[in-house]
This record gives structure tokens, sequence and C-alpha cells, in this order.
């Protein structure tokens, strides 16, 4: 039989406490905002088919490799082997009538460079300062001229592995730093600079011998390993003995040197949402970051190595800007963060303004010499272009010659010389040697004068005039290059 109780007798089952839900992981919430923001930055490399003679050099190199080529051999550069690899492994599974799967692997990098900075600021500060390091990083990563931060290239590339170093240097993961070290110098040969930083960690880590061991052994394999892919000799002549003349300051000094002052001042301006918090901290406290600090000025000698100062050569200067940016926004006041990405996100907007509508003359020029070498061989024919836009011969869908992509090799022009140490005398060495062999015994249908009256052009250059006047003859100019064909029993 049931009681009625009355009201106040009769139990009342006290309320449940909310269960607050859980907050989302830090990379479920970080690694959608970098991924769309490395997008968002990168939607200028989509506009053209190629940015700079880069892409282009890159392209036809692994098109030669994918045909049986063999680099430092019957294709050369001063450049490490990994990117054309990389370009040759894309082809192979994409294709080779776009660039467009480089890119979108570009954007890739971009974004693996981002959470890497985010990843190494989070364990040193904190979530905020991993948001931070990140977002402030992508911000700034075009802040330089399109045809430098838009391309496919070799800087691009490089930078993930110069953060997964330090990352790794962080957690003493010591044989992947080494190997890490090795991924970013077989990209470009100034990413070792991290190495620096890398061994100030192990130094200040109290390491064992087990741990340097497993640095210098990461770092070696694989640069042994692909000095044996290739050929050892070859390997060690174009990644590191080679370049003489093209490391040298002398000559065209104030042309470098305004292109110096020039890519500072702009990469400066991007970066002025890093610099005042950076500058501010200095003047009332210590940040104790001196690994970041350190590579920051091992990538400062990276820039000036080679006295060139292109403006893709800036680019490595971003990572660790970015990192101290962030440190010292951990001990200013909250405003300062605010500022710092209003003032970052503008000069990006500013930046991704100038990648959607700045024009590309020399793009158009090297479009309408693809077209003319078209109209004037067959598939099958060997085309010279002697200028320093290698991308001629991608669009023109024709074998180069030459192992020699452009005349820079040949004459030192490569270096952006303007005049004084621009010459025969000035090529690598060896290389005019090859090309008279390579000109005797498999001499070129067409070959184009690009020189468009520069310090290379055919009558500076004796070799090269005497083959073009004793077996050539001018056929047509087109756009300011002068075409010339093999004459007959030429």
């Amino acid at each position: 039989m049931l009681v009625d109780l009355p009201p106040s007798l009769r139990y009342v089952s006290a309320p449940r406490p909310q269960r607050r839900a859980p907050a989302p992981p830090f990379w479920r919430r970080v690694l959608p905002l970098l991924a769309a923001l490395a997008a968002v930055t990168r939607i200028p490399s989509f506009r053209l088919p190629l940015w700079n003679p880069d892409e282009g050099y890159l392209a036809v190199q692994a098109r030669i490799l994918a045909g049986g080529g063999t680099l430092y051999d019957t294709v050369v550069d001063r450049k490490p082997p990994l990117l054309p690899w990389l370009y040759e492994a894309v082809f192979a599974l994409c294709g080779d009538d776009s660039l467009r799967p480089l890119k979108v692997l570009a954007v890739l990098a971009q974004l693996a460079t981002a959470a890497l900075l985010a990843a190494i600021a989070r364990r040193r500060w904190g979530d905020r300062a991993g948001r931070t390091a990140g977002v402030l990083y992508l911000l700034a990563s075009i802040g330089l001229n399109p045809e430098d931060t838009q391309a496919a290239t070799f800087e691009v590339f490089m930078l993930p592995f110069t953060a997964a170093a330090l990352w790794c240097a962080d957690r003493g993961r010591w044989a992947w730093a080494g190997a890490a070290v090795a991924a970013a110098f077989l990209t470009k040969q100034t990413g070792g600079a991290v190495l620096i930083p890398v061994l100030w960690v192990l130094w200040r880590t109290a390491p064992t011998r087990n741990a340097v061991l497993r640095t210098a052994v990461g770092l070696a394999a694989p640069v042994i390993a692909a000095a044996l892919l290739t050929t050892p000799t070859g390997f060690v002549f174009w990644t590191v003995t080679g370049s003489g003349a093209y490391a040298s300051f002398t000559g065209s000094e104030l042309h470098v040197l305004v292109r110096a002052v020039t890519n500072t001042a702009i990469l400066a301006f991007a970066c002025a949402g890093l610099i005042p918090p950076v500058l501010r901290v200095l003047r009332i406290a210590r940040t104790g970051a001196a690994d970041l600090w350190l590579w920051l000025a091992s990538s400062v000698a990276a820039v000036v190595i080679g006295f060139h100062f292109f403006g893709h050569y800036y680019l490595q200067l971003i990572p660790p800007l970015a990192l101290l940016g962030t440190a010292a926004l951990q001990i200013l006041p909250r405003d300062w963060l605010h500022r710092a990405v209003l003032t970052s996100a503008c000069t990006c907007a500013l930046f991704l303004a100038w990648g959607l509508f700045a024009p590309r003359p020399e793009l158009v020029h090297v479009q309408r010499l693809a077209a003319a070498v078209q109209v004037r061989t067959v598939p099958t024919d060997r085309v010279l272009v002697w200028g320093m836009h290698p991308e001629t011969y991608l669009f023109a869908d024709r074998t180069p010659a030459s192992r020699f992509l452009t005349a820079g090799l040949l004459t030192n022009y490569s270096g952006g010389r303007d005049g004084p140490q621009v010459g025969e005398k000035y090529a690598v060495d060896g290389a005019w040697a090859h090309f008279r062999q390579e000109m005797a015994e498999r001499p070129p249908a067409l070959i184009v004068d690009d020189s468009l009256g520069k310090p290379f052009a055919p009558d500076r250059v004796p070799t090269l005039r005497r083959l073009i006047e004793g077996r050539y003859t001018e056929r047509a100019t087109v756009d300011g290059a002068v075409f010339y064909v093999r004459s007959p029993g030429g």
C-alpha cells in the first residue's frame, strides 16, 4: 500500500552539477586557423604559371632527370638535389604540364613551418604563445616581392626543416635534429645555418657522448646518401666548392648594396608587427631566448653569404623573428599583442594585393619567345636559349642543347652582376670545355639570343660569337630576342 507523504518529507534529488564540456584540444582549434591563413596568403601563387626563373629551372631539371638525365652531369646547378628530386617525383605522379601540385605542396610547407613554430612557442610559453607564433609567421611570410615569396622554390621548402631542427633539439631528439639540419642543407645550402642554434641547445643541455654522436650521425647520413645517389665529386663541386666567383662581393657593389637596402626595408615593413615588441623588450628585460637569437644571427649570416641579397634569401629570417616577437609579447601588456596581430594583418593584406595584381612583363616576354620557338622547331629539336629564363624551354616544350640552362653558369651573370665580373673567364671551372663539346657533338637546331644587350651578350662572349658566326644564320627577332637557325652543313 502506497503512502502519500507530505511534501516536506518527500525526497527531492539534488540537481546534478552541470559538467563543463572539455575545451577542444589545442591543435584542433589552431591547425584549421593556420591552414586557412597558409592557403589565403598563397592564393597569388596560383595566379601565374610560375613566378620566377628558379621555378623554371627546377621544372626543366626535373624533365631532364625524368628522361634519364643525371644531376651534376647531364644537367647542373649550384643547388643541392632535394628540390629537383621533389619536382621530378611530383611530375611523375601528376604530370609535368603544370606547377600547381608544387604550389599546393608549398602551401603545406608553409603550414608545416607555422605549426612547428607554434609547437615550439607553446612548449615554452603556453597555448596563447603557440597561436601567436603560428599566426604571426604566416602573416609575415609573404612580406617581400611576390616573385620571391609566392614561388615554389628553395626557401619555402627549406624552412619547415629549419623549424623541425629546432623543434627536435628542444625535445632532445638529437638524431632527428641532425637529420632535419641535413634536409635543410640538402634543400638549400644556407639552410645548414640552423645547425648553430641546434648545437647551442645541445651544449646547454649538458650533452652526453651519445647525444653528440646521434646528432652527428643524423646530420651526416642524409648528406652522404645524397652525394652517393648523385656523384660525390659533382655533389661537392656544385654545392660547395664551385661557386667562388658567384660568392664574391667584387663587382657591381653599388648595384648589390641597393638591392640589400631595398629588400631589408621591405622585410622590415612586413615585420612591423614583430619588430617593435622585440625592441621594446630589449630595453626592459631579457627574453631568455639565446637559441632564438642565435637562429636569427645565423640566418642573417646566411643571407649575407654570397653578397647578392636577393629577396627570397630574406625568407630565412622570418621564423626566428616570429618566435622572438612571440617571446617579447609574453612579457608586454596584452594590448601589444592586439597591435602586433592587427599591424601584421594589415601589412599582409598589402603584400597579398601586390601578389594578386602585380604585372609580370618578363613572363609575357618568355611566353612569346616560347611560342616562337615552337613554330620554328619540331619536338625532337634541341634548342639553346642564351639568357636567364630557363622557363623558355618549359613553355616551348623543347629539350635544352646544353647542361647549362642559363648563361649565368657560363658568364657569372647569374649572381646579379651588371658588368665588371661577367664574361667567359668568370664561368664555373670547366664549364666552357663541356659547352664546346656539347655544341660539337649535338649542335642545337636553333639558338635564341635573349641577352637583350646585357653584359653576357654574344658580342662579349667570344666562344659563343664564333659558334654563331660560323654555323648559324640570323632568321628573326622576337620581342628583342634574336633567333639563329643552323646553316646548311653547319
